[in-house]
């Protein structure tokens, strides 16, 4: 059994509750990985972004660049699989470094079992659909995960113009996980910026995933307070 790695704690502060921020490894430059993940240390997690070329018309990466980016980090492992069939994958990736897996509805049979497994293997288990998905589809699993991950654009690149529709579907989850009593992290990942991570924080959204907007030609570091300084009067961990 891989040992869970804890989920950093949610923390509540009057109706609001603490946003993570989750730079996405896929906008960084690869040919200086561990030096980018050092200018986003003081991020909560790093979100990795895998493709297969086929759930999602890109191919990204995949385990050695996980690999890569556990041994040079210590950031919580966020890991995105855009991929047919990740129960196929499930382990090796949990044994590549992942903290988390998050897996699609549209991309298996059999999402109970998926998340099951995930767990099994000692990490924390999400679930995500894409922006056309109904949400009823992932309702089922709601009380299973540890995360509920909102795309906001359809999912395959990078630096794609954020949907709008996407502040409403994050306020359904918000309210369906509060009916539940779950503190699953909401999450939000396409087109996040400093110009809409607050209206994100408000609409219930706890972790932003943000690429393009963290990975700049300044760097990481001015990237991640930007997004923090948008978030000015929202509890962050």
């Amino acid at each position: 059994m891989i040992p869970k790695t804890p989920l950093p704690s949610e923390p509540h502060t009057g109706p609001q509750r603490a946003v993570k921020l989750a730079p996405s490894l896929l906008a960084c430059d690869f040919t200086r990985l561990g030096e980018e993940l050092r200018t986003i240390e003081e991020a909560d997690w790093a979100h990795v972004d895998v493709m297969d070329g086929q759930f999602v018309p890109n191919i990204s990466f995949g385990l050695p660049i996980l690999a890569a980016a556990r041994r040079a980090s210590g950031l919580y492992m966020d890991v995105h699989l855009m991929i047919e069939s990740p129960e196929r994958y499930l382990r090796d990736f949990a044994e590549a470094g992942a903290d988390g897996l998050t897996v699609h509805v549209e991309s298996t049979r059999h999402i109970h079992r998926a998340v099951q497994m995930i767990h099994e293997l000692g990490k924390h288990a999400g679930v995500t659909l894409n922006p056309g998905t109904p949400l009823e589809a992932v309702r089922p699993v709601l009380g299973d995960v540890d995360t509920v991950l909102v795309m906001s654009v359809n999912p395959g690149f990078g630096g794609q113009k954020f949907l709008s529709g996407s502040l409403e579907r994050v306020r359904t989850l918000r309210r369906w996980l509060d009916e539940l009593g779950s503190e699953a992290v909401l999450q939000v990942d396409g087109g996040v910026s400093a110009a809409n991570a607050h209206a994100l924080a408000e609409a219930g959204a706890t972790c932003l995933v943000a690429g393009s907007a963290v990975f700049r030609a300044d760097g990481g570091a001015a990237g991640l307070e930007r997004l923090r300084t948008s978030l000015t009067g929202v509890p962050q961990t």
